[in-house]
């Protein structure tokens, strides 16, 4: 496998483990924490590659985008 390969599989990876954080975090379907992944513009810098962001930790990840969903109203602040 070439780098390029084993980037894109760690990407892949890693937004599995976010989806399923924000999932479990909120008690929601994955169906949903995909629907708020994929709508939020971190997904796309991670996705980029942009600033190294993608070698965060997936909790740290998950945590700044359901922080930037309570921020525009997107899920409740309090479960």
């Amino acid at each position: 496998m070439d780098d390029v390969a084993l980037e894109k599989n760690y990407q892949e990876r890693l937004e599995e483990r976010i989806i399923s954080y924000i999932a479990e975090s909120q008690s929601i379907p994955l169906i949903e924490a995909m629907d708020l992944y994929y709508k939020n513009e971190l997904s796309d810098k991670i996705a980029q590659g942009m600033y190294g962001i993608q070698y965060l930790d997936y909790k740290v990840l998950g945590q700044e985008i359901l922080e930037k969903c309570k921020k525009k109203q997107i899920i409740a602040t309090e479960k």
